[in-house]
């Protein structure tokens, strides 16, 4: 992996660590480190890091997303239905998107603050 780790900017650190928390168990993805009402990451190394953001309240950017590696389809289904469970809302519904390639199955979401977050498996 050529990136060290990804941050989005969260208005409310508990919230969104519960969001997360359910939503990546869902790809086998846990919480590996907390810093009390700051931030948490997920991953073995750290990868993907939800906290307060740099000022004032956060912003998602126009076009950028997250995407997290699936096992398989069925994991995909299910981040998606537990994201929307939660309060996340859908940008994409699970399915094939063979304009990236014929076996790429994947959704996509926004989280509580508006962030865009996709889980696909391919193969």
């Amino acid at each position: 992996m050529i990136i060290n780790h990804v941050s989005l900017g969260v208005a409310n650190v508990s919230l969104a660590i519960k969001f997360y928390d359910l939503v990546l168990l869902t790809l086998s993805i846990k919480r590996s480190h907390y810093i009390d009402n700051v931030a948490a990451a997920y991953g073995e190394n750290l990868e993907f890091w939800i906290g307060c953001p740099c000022k004032d309240k956060p912003t998602q950017g126009n076009g950028t997303h997250i995407a997290f590696n699936a096992p398989n389809k069925d994991a995909v289904d299910l981040f998606y239905v537990t994201a929307l469970e939660l309060g996340g809302s859908c940008e994409g519904k699970p399915g094939l998107r063979p304009e990236y390639g014929a076996n790429y199955y994947a959704a996509f979401v926004r989280d509580l603050d508006g962030n865009k977050i996709e889980a696909v498996s391919i193969g």
